[in-house]
């Protein structure tokens, strides 16, 4: 699950950074290193995200603890595993105290494992975009005017840039939008002056591009492109910038008052090199994540602006994306603190609060989903999370193939930090934003039904759950006009099951209801039946002949079988409302 691995020219290139050079490209503002009891000169391969279910993969990785809290005992595991599987340092985050535990210390020191610490202001997924970026930095040489830029300052990038190639430069993202540009005191030409004054790439220009198949090449290219001077046009010069085989963006340089030097497109690739870093840190950070929330969470609610979404987030308007609901099961935490509750159910101090669960859950989809080629926004919402999932597949199978394997993925690494019950609805793949709140509905109604008592699977489609939906749905429509006719779930009239229920309430144990939705659920069939309720088939012949006494109810009738099912689950909708 490796999220990034990085080589360039020369032999330390090939080996990879080592993690003293990472840390010392990174600098504090990142990492904390706790101990590193074999030294800092271990190399670093790429990023993983700690995964139990798939070991023997941390080798050479930086491994990433989400999801463990550095004061558990089962971050002493963690540690004592990568050590053995060769990691090159492990990160933890903060955890409730904010420093390590001597044992986690010795365990480090022991093993002979780098331990590093999160910083408090960082978020994983910030991490992860600034690990990529340093371990661009940490591997490849490059021109030291331009390597001096601190990361993230792409106007200083542009600028060095500028000055290394002798011509006027421009940082474009893969929709041609302008990220930064050179300061020149040169006469610039027209189409340069409207580009930065938008902001973008001129439409027109876009679309010209466009047709005579300029991206196409560009992104396909690893080379530096030459398109010579045309008209008011001067000489220009464009490279893609590339991290780890994903394209990033591109640089253009265009001639200022003089022809571009023979040296020029040398110095320009070797600045695509560096600008890599610079262009993934700027992605993890070029929007305020609370912003981006709002848009996200606007455009699901039916309310907001898709062009505002692509703004903040960079996911295109048009294209394939879809909806994950994900729903959390009790975490290991909360189910040790309630198994020491008091007889006065006083909890634990272990018991996670709804913020600090819903934290940590955002986080870890966060991370888990920066493993993959999407483009994913995590809101945290009642219960769970909404993951909105953008650069899907063109392909529309395709695209459904990669939502049912993240949500396959995900659910796993969920489990494994928040409990077996964890369940992820997958919402239909739409092919616009605008059609995200309909994505979202049908996440909604799979998620709902696969926590609908007696369902197994753990992820699935609304297809998948159809006939569970259809029945949620009706079950609505007839609590509805329950509740609009008066009190009580349906049960108001005197129905069979209504004098069950008050058969039970007056005699106590509550036997004949549960008897009654158990024979139902086991289609009649004494034998499972039994087994189910934990009686004899004799026993439970007996029941069966007392139930339809006291109810008068007529198993043989089909109508009467139905209502009675229809009835029981809306006394358990009752009963789950209450609680």
């Amino acid at each position: 699950m490796a999220l990034n691995v990085m080589a360039g020219p020369g032999d330390d290139a090939v080996r990879g950074p080592t993690l003293e050079r990472l840390l010392s490209v990174m600098g504090a503002g990142a990492l904390e290193l706790c101990v590193a009891p074999g030294g800092l000169a271990a190399v670093v391969e790429g990023v993983t995200v700690l995964d139990p279910l798939e070991p023997g993969r941390s080798r050479g990785q930086l491994l990433l603890a989400v999801g463990v809290d550095p004061q558990s005992a089962a971050a002493l595991d963690v540690v004592g595993e990568a050590a053995r599987e060769g990691a090159a340092a492990v990160v933890f985050g903060q955890g409730r105290s904010g420093r390590p535990t001597d044992a986690l210390r010795t365990a480090a020191e022991a093993a002979g494992t780098a331990l590093l610490f999160r910083t408090a202001w960082l978020g994983w997924t910030e991490l992860v975009g600034a690990l990529r970026a340093g371990l661009v930095l940490a591997g490849v040489p490059a021109d030291p005017a331009a390597s001096a830029v601190p990361l993230g300052d792409l106007n200083g990038l542009a600028d060095a840039v500028a000055v290394l190639v002798g011509g006027a430069v421009t940082i474009e993202d893969l929709e041609s939008r302008v990220l930064a540009y050179s300061s020149t005191k040169e006469d610039v030409d027209e189409l340069r002056r409207l580009t930065i004054l938008g902001r973008r790439v001129p439409e027109w220009r876009v679309a010209a591009m466009r047709e005579a198949g300029f991206f196409r090449a560009l992104w396909g290219s690893g080379d530096v492109i030459h398109r010579p001077a045309h008209g008011e046009n001067p000489e220009r010069l464009v490279v893609a910038v590339r991290a780890g085989g994903e394209v990033l963006g591109s640089i253009w340089v265009a001639a200022a008052g003089s022809d571009l030097p023979p040296h020029a497109s040398d110095t320009l690739r070797s600045a695509a090199r560096v600008a890599a870093g610079h262009l993934l840190h700027h992605r993890s950070h070029r929007t305020d994540a609370r912003l981006t929330e709002d848009a996200a969470r606007a455009l699901l609610d039916g309310r907001g602006s898709a062009s505002v979404l692509t703004e903040r987030t960079g996911i295109p308007a048009h294209g394939h994306c879809a909806v994950l609901a994900v729903r959390p099961g009790a975490s290991r935490s909360s189910r040790a603190s309630r198994k020491e509750e008091s007889p006065k159910g006083e909890s634990g101090k272990g018991d996670l609060g709804a913020g600090e669960t819903a934290g940590r859950l955002c986080a870890l989809l966060a991370v888990c989903c920066g493993a993959y080629d999407v483009t994913p926004v995590v809101l945290p919402v009642d219960r769970g999370a909404l993951i909105l999932l953008g650069g899907l597949h063109k392909d529309p199978r395709r695209a459904e193939e990669q939502v049912s394997q993240l949500g396959t993925s995900l659910v796993r690494q969920v489990a494994d930090t928040f409990g077996p019950d964890a369940r992820i609805g997958l919402g239909t793949v739409v092919d616009t934003l605008t059609g995200l709140p309909a994505s979202r509905r049908s996440a909604d109604l799979a998620l709902r039904a696969l926590l609908s008592p007696g369902e197994q699977r753990a992820v699935a489609s609304a297809s998948e759950v159809a006939e569970t939906i259809a029945l949620n749905e009706m079950l609505d429509t007839l609590t509805g006009a329950a509740q609009s006719a008066g009190p009580g779930p349906g049960t108001a009239l005197d129905t069979p099951v209504a004098r069950l229920v008050a058969y039970d309430a007056g005699h106590g144990g509550g036997t004949m209801v549960e008897t009654l939705r158990a024979y139902l659920d086991h289609f009649g069939h004494v034998p499972d039946t039994a087994r189910a309720l934990g009686v004899h088939a004799n026993s439970l012949r007996h029941r069966i002949s007392r139930l339809t006494e006291v109810s008068g109810l007529d198993l043989r009738s089909p109508d009467a079988r139905l209502l009675a099912q229809l009835q029981l689950r809306l006394l358990e909708r009752g009963a789950d409302r209450k609680q």
